[in-house]
């Protein structure tokens, strides 16, 4: 019995005090067994003929036992006996995703090549990878030059996107290096977006010298907003091999040792400003672990709800074998125990 009732879990497991009686029951019975079993008298000895009076204890002790199996199996029923399973909830994931705008700078200097293959390509590279990772997220990527503009608008499509990064070109506006607009314009893009976190990837590798909007007032819209702006100065150390001119026969860069300018501190105020970080990368390895760590420290919040679902509960099979056995006992009781007087 005690292993029947180990397989299941109750929802009234009070009720199991009550399988006390059965003890109690069968010490009370085979105390005063001889005593009642002294004197018999049977109606009619026709249905007994051949049935020794071994026979006639053992229908006694069998239907005893019977019964109080029967009524142990009762009142296992009515503690609502139910299968124990491992995961008696379900859960609902409700994931809070990030809008995020990367905004790039594709400036001539884009092209040094103290990146492989240049600054831009790396950053497109690297890029496609960062957004890879953001699944639960809607994720935008603007250009700028001297001018801005959007390449690819919020999307949760990262095929889609990733194509349009790929596709993304130096060249395609005014030459110079405009952070404001850059900035500004990815703001943008995240005025209406109505999800918990929203973040800018501002990555440039010079000093803003074009555009109607400066990088400090960008920030204050970004500030507005609640935008969060993570800026990255790209670009080595010292000088970098940069494209200067174009070879008028050839129509191919010419490249000479430039001095590597970036307007740290202005990136640093707007990463300040807004709530972010910034990071410098000096190489292909560095702009690698700087996405890395941004992508570690903008992680979509999830929000658990668990459902208690119904067990499945067992007690007709109890009520089903409890009462068989009494109809039993009753069969015996009524045709194989003779009457006691």
């Amino acid at each position: 019995m005690n292993s029947l009732i180990d397989k299941y879990q109750f929802n009234d497991p009070w009720v199991l005090w009550f399988l006390l009686i059965i003890p109690i029951s069968s010490i009370i019975y085979f105390f005063f067994y001889k005593k009642k079993n002294e004197h018999i008298s049977i109606s009619s000895i026709r249905f007994f003929e051949g049935i020794s009076d071994k026979w006639t204890k053992f229908f006694q002790h069998f239907s005893f036992i019977t019964k109080l199996i029967g009524i142990s199996l009762l009142i296992i029923a009515m503690a609502r006996p139910q299968i124990p399973i491992e995961a008696h909830s379900e859960t609902e994931l409700f994931k809070e995703g990030i809008d995020i705008v990367i905004s790039m700078d594709a400036s001539g200097s884009m092209l040094a090549k103290d990146f492989s293959p240049n600054r831009f390509e790396a950053s497109k590279d690297l890029a496609k990878e960062f957004v890879k990772d953001r699944v639960n997220d809607r994720v935008g990527l603007v250009i700028f030059e001297g001018e801005a503009y959007t390449q690819c608008p919020l999307t949760s499509d990262r095929e889609i996107l990733i194509e349009l990064i790929e596709s993304a070109e130096q060249g395609i506006v005014e030459q110079g290096t405009a952070i404001g607009m850059g900035l500004a314009t990815a703001v943008n893009r995240l005025r209406e977006s109505e999800a918990p976190s929203k973040v800018i990837i501002l990555l440039t590798d010079g000093v803003n010298t074009h555009g109607k909007i400066h990088p400090l007032n960008a920030t204050e819209i970004a500030k507005q907003f609640n935008v969060r702006v993570y800026t990255i100065g790209v670009g080595t150390n010292g000088k970098a091999k940069t494209p200067v001119a174009i070879d008028p026969y050839t129509g191919r860069y010419i490249y000479d040792l430039v001095d590597v300018e970036i307007d740290e501190k202005t990136l640093m105020k707007i990463a300040s400003e807004t709530g972010g970080k910034y990071f410098r990368a000096t190489d292909n390895n560095k702009l690698k672990e700087v996405y890395k760590e941004i992508n570690e420290l903008e992680k979509a919040k999830i929000k658990t709800i668990e459902y208690d679902i119904d067990l499945p509960e067992k007690a007709n099979i109890f009520i089903l074998f409890g009462l068989a056995l009494l109809l039993i006992e009753f069969i015996i009781s009524k045709y194989f125990i003779p009457s006691i007087s």
